[in-house]
């Protein structure tokens, strides 16, 4: 590998991942990247994503820049990818409290906008 990637800005695909802001308490709309915030919001949909590769892309991404394991965006993301792997109903007080937190984070004003 001829280039060297700084300590602070690591990527595994397109997405960066910034170190420095890793596990914060708090995520802004403009602090996610367009990939991602589609992603997430097709998984607030009726028709949500069905490539679970697409969907722990997200799930990846929350997890470093959320909450870690109890981000809501993340946790939804681990319980779809379950459910396309299992075919088993997936959880949806899980779910409610994903559409809860994008609402918090600032994706929507509510919750009946996301879907």
């Amino acid at each position: 590998m001829s280039q060297r990637q700084r300590t602070n800005d690591v990527s595994l695909d397109d997405i960066p991942v910034d170190i420095a802001e890793a596990q914060t308490a708090s995520v802004e709309p403009g602090d996610v990247p367009p990939e991602i915030e589609s992603i997430t919001r097709d998984l607030a949909q009726d028709q949500p994503p069905t490539n679970p590769l697409i969907v722990l892309k997200a799930a990846r991404w929350w997890y470093i820049h959320g909450k870690g394991g109890s981000d809501p965006a993340f946790q939804w993301a681990v319980e779809w990818t379950q459910h396309l792997a299992s075919g088993t109903p997936s959880d949806s007080e899980l779910f409610d409290t994903f559409l809860e937190y994008l609402v918090t984070v600032g994706f929507e004003d509510e919750r009946h906008q996301l879907r």
